[in-house]
C-alpha cells in the first residue's frame, strides 16, 4: 500500500502564488510516476501535471508556462509551483500515485483563487 499525503492549499489572489507537497510512503518502490489532479465543483477531474521516476513533466495546456511539477526522491515528496494563478485554477488539487497494478489517491487539498 502507497498513502499520499498533500498540503500547501489555501486561499490566494489572482496572480498569487502556492506550492503543493506531496508526501508519499509505504510500498513507494511501486510507484512508476505521480501527479497532480483537479477538481473543481461541477466539473471532472483533470491531470494538471505529472512527473515520471525518471523526472520527466507534463502538464495540461492550461497550466503549461505557470506549473512546475518537481520531485526530492530522498523525500519521497512531489511539488507543484503554481505562479500566476487564476480565478479557474480553484480547486481541490489531489496527488496521485500510478502503480504497478494500481493507483494511489490522496486525500486533496483545497485552492482558492481570490479575483
Amino acid at each position: 500500500q502507497v498513502q499520499l499525503v498533500e498540503s500547501g492549499g489555501g486561499l490566494v489572489q489572482a496572480g498569487g502564488s502556492l506550492r503543493l507537497s506531496c508526501a508519499a510512503s509505504g510500498s513507494i518502490f511501486s510507484i512508476a510516476a505521480m501527479g497532480w489532479y483537479r477538481q473543481a465543483p461541477g466539473k471532472q477531474r483533470e491531470l494538471v501535471a505529472g512527473i515520471t521516476n525518471g523526472g520527466s513533466p507534463s502538464y495540461a495546456d492550461s497550466v503549461k508556462g505557470r506549473f512546475t511539477i518537481s520531485r526530492d526522491n530522498a523525500k519521497n515528496t512531489i511539488y507543484l509551483q503554481m505562479n500566476s494563478l487564476k480565478p479557474e485554477d480553484t480547486a481541490v488539487y489531489y496527488c496521485k500515485g500510478w502503480g504497478r497494478s494500481q493507483s494511489y489517491w490522496g486525500q486533496g487539498t483545497q485552492v482558492t483563487v481570490s479575483s
